[in-house]
């Protein structure tokens, strides 16, 4: 089914040498165009790709399929060999899953792009099991299934965002239930396909609008029960991935217990039903009206509680001597008061009485030091009188040696009780035992002998 390009040997030298050059001027011809196409496609590999089939039409040695994507709504023109067919023994029929090795071709002459099938194979329950584990291990590898990263659903959901098939079941159970356990409960209800080709598009799409309303506190996608193929869909890694960034906290509600696509794994919740995702999104307001009843019993007997422990410590201050006689406080202080006064008047006075004691003491050692006392023992001060005693610039002038008092010389004599005059006779002998005279024994001022 194969057809060799047929070029030229030598190509027009005028002609450009790309498809860029060309202008409405110097334009390619059709033929050259076609031949640079089948030689780029001729150059593309095989690839392995998966579809469903959709048409299947047999004639002479091939069959002509459709194959159409099954995630989406793309579909793809193929040829085969019904010798391949044979060979693999492929009862194929429309619906059936498939995996096709394709090889592109371009038919020169009518510009017919082909997809050759050169092997194909079928898709079965235990292959697509084996493929959804794959991507459950390499999701999980990158942390999107990791407790961590999971969002708390709100206590009280003001609006919940459904997404479900078109008046399914599933959108009646958890509309009804949770409507039963917390009559207030409001919902946005996206219904979209929940299997086939367009259901992955359309849950993703439905997800990325609930998502994006700030009402909106948490996101439900709910279906019934089926068969493994019915819930591929939610085993797509794109509505995984969707999933994984919303910033809602998403549910996932999806056949029975025994079921558990991707979509499991990566929700924030995962409830067995429907029905149970309505039970453990809302609360039961029997019950929370109970807690609260029993909250305020309890807030009740701690008030209560509180009343009679602060009314008990009350009457217990009240008892105390303090409180009961307050005066007595003062009392004690004022005593304590007075007590203090006696002993600061009382250590003031003997401070002051010791004090004069030793002024009194310092009074008698003065006056029995002074030259008047000195005088009333008996004792007195010789001075020059006369022109020696005017000579000496004080008026008088103090014996103080013999010497100073030769003979003729007028003397005043000072006792205790005044002065008289006299003269002085000489020197004279000193009497028997009486020590000689010294400058450290006469007193400084009066001269005195000691």
């Amino acid at each position: 089914m194969s057809e060799q390009p047929s070029l030229p040997d030598t190509a027009p030298t005028t002609l450009p040498a790309t498809a860029a050059e060309t202008t409405p001027e110097n334009p390619w011809p059709l033929q050259l165009l076609s031949q640079k196409l089948k030689v780029h496609i001729d150059r593309t590999p095989s690839a392995w790709v998966e579809g469903q089939v959709i048409e299947m039409n047999r004639r002479g040695g091939n069959a002509y399929l459709t194959l159409r994507d099954v995630d989406a709504e793309v579909s793809l023109p193929a040829s085969v060999w019904t010798k391949v067919l044979e060979r693999k023994n492929l009862p194929l029929e429309r619906g059936s899953r498939v995996v096709a090795l394709l090889k592109p071709e371009f038919w020169l002459k009518t510009g017919r792009l082909n997809m050759q099938v050169r092997d194909i194979r079928p898709v079965g329950l235990g292959d697509l099991l084996a493929r959804i584990e794959r991507l459950r291990q390499a999701l999980a590898a990158e942390g999107l299934f990791a407790d961590s990263r999971k969002k708390p659903l709100p206590l009280l959901p003001h609006r919940i965002g459904l997404i479900t098939g078109r008046d399914s079941d599933a959108k009646k159970d958890v509309v009804r239930n949770a409507a039963l356990r917390w009559p207030a409960v409001e919902f946005e209800i996206r219904e979209v396909a929940v299997q086939g080709n367009s259901a992955v598009s359309q849950v993703v799409r439905a997800l990325r609008e609930l998502d994006g309303l700030p009402e909106v506190d948490v996101i439900v996608i709910a279906r019934g029960g089926g068969a493994l193929e019915d819930l591929l869909p939610f085993n797509s890694e794109e509505l995984v991935r969707a999933v994984a960034a919303a910033a809602t906290p998403v549910v996932s509600a999806i056949g029975h217990e025994a079921d558990r696509p991707l979509l499991d794994d990566v929700a924030d919740l995962r409830a067995s039903t429907p029905t149970d995702a309505a039970k453990r999104i809302v609360p039961e307001v029997s019950e929370e009206l109970a807690g609260v009843r029993q909250a305020r019993e309890q807030l009740r007997r701690c008030i209560e509680r509180l009343v009679d422990r602060e009314t008990d410590r009350l009457a217990s201050l009240h008892s105390r001597p303090v409180l009961a006689s307050p005066e007595g406080l003062v009392t004690v202080r004022s005593e304590e008061i007075e007590r203090l006064l006696r002993r600061s008047s009382t250590a003031v006075n003997s401070t002051v009485v010791r004090a004069g004691d030793r002024l009194e003491h310092l009074r008698t050692q003065v006056r029995a030091l002074s030259p008047q006392k000195t005088l009333d023992r008996g004792y007195a001060v010789v001075e020059l009188a006369g022109p020696h005693a005017a000579s000496s610039g004080s008026g008088h002038a103090v014996v103080r040696r013999p010497a100073d008092a030769p003979a003729g010389q007028p003397l005043a004599i000072r006792v205790a009780e005044g002065r008289f005059g006299a003269t002085s006779t000489g020197s004279g002998s000193r009497s028997p035992g009486e020590k000689p005279e010294t400058p450290d024994q006469h007193h400084p001022e009066t001269g005195e002998t000691t």
